[in-house]
């Protein structure tokens, strides 16, 4: 995408004439490169409420709503977490650059639930070890489609971008190792309830591994049925969340409800 843009703005010459991508470099050709300027894009405080569970001066615990994008993007600058985060606390972690201060790991924009945030380099460090060592707890509720025979599951499919549509992920043999655990906590005539483990972060992961064994969730406008249940995005809650905290090191772990609207279209089943 860099070269492209390069490629767009008349960056890069070939015996002093623009280019394009396909041009074929001969023998003796004169190529000059100019140096893309990036513009660094201040992100500002926002005053917008979040859910706090848990605060000290190392780490924030937040329960995140459904509908809000985790760090600014394109068409996302001043809604996001990090946009709160920042007129919450003015110390946040500086290892993921100025778009995402404090932020360790992520959930998707129509999930909800629990992610923790770092306030130094040192607390970001040690839970960013955590995620990559495989031992955060985190177990997530979800709502799919069907009937599961079975209580328990275990989906070991790797993940990678589905070369049909980039903007998806999906279940694909030189994608990257991913690993879910399910366990079945209620059965209804159309749909199941289940709880979800993960072992590894990958994009999309519990969405994408539920299609792969043909159950998707509830309400995922990207993996799930072409009918849409609700306007709330996919039943997808992170509810539990567990870490060795940065300087105790002692286990701590934290759960959050299901938001309302997840609760209630269950209680209507």
């Amino acid at each position: 995408m860099k070269i492209k843009k390069m490629l767009t703005l008349d960056l890069i010459t070939v015996n002093g004439l623009p280019t394009k991508a396909n041009y074929k470099v001969k023998i003796d050709d004169e190529i000059i490169i100019e140096e893309l300027v990036v513009e660094e894009i201040a992100i500002e405080p926002v005053d917008i409420p979040i859910n706090i569970v848990y605060e000290d001066s190392d780490v924030i615990v937040v329960n995140k709503d459904t509908g809000m994008v985790v760090h600014p993007s394109h068409g996302h600058w001043d809604d996001t977490l990090v946009n709160a985060l920042l007129f919450h606390c003015d110390d946040l972690s500086e290892i993921n650059g100025i778009k995402r201060p404090g932020i360790v790991h992520r959930i998707d924009k129509e999930t909800s639930g629990l992610l923790m945030v770092a306030k130094n380099n040192d607390s970001h460090q040690h839970l960013a070890k955590q995620l990559f060592e495989r031992t955060v707890s985190r177990k997530y509720i979800a709502l799919c489609y069907g009937v599961i025979p079975h209580e328990f599951g275990k989906i070991n499919a790797p993940i990678g971008r589905d070369p049909k549509d980039r903007t998806k992920m999906t279940a694909i043999e030189n994608g990257k190792d991913a690993t879910t655990h399910f366990t079945v906590l209620k059965r209804f005539e159309d749909y199941t309830l289940i709880e979800c483990r993960l072992e590894t972060g990958r994009t999309h992961q519990i969405r994408v591994h539920m299609k792969y064994i043909g159950y998707q969730l509830v309400g995922d406008t990207m993996y799930g049925r072409r009918k849409v249940i609700g306007d709330h995005g996919q039943f997808l809650h992170a509810k539990t969340l567990g870490f060795l905290h940065p300087s105790t090191n002692e286990y701590t772990e934290f759960d959050s409800e299901l938001p309302e609207w997840f609760s209630s279209f269950i209680d209507s089943l």
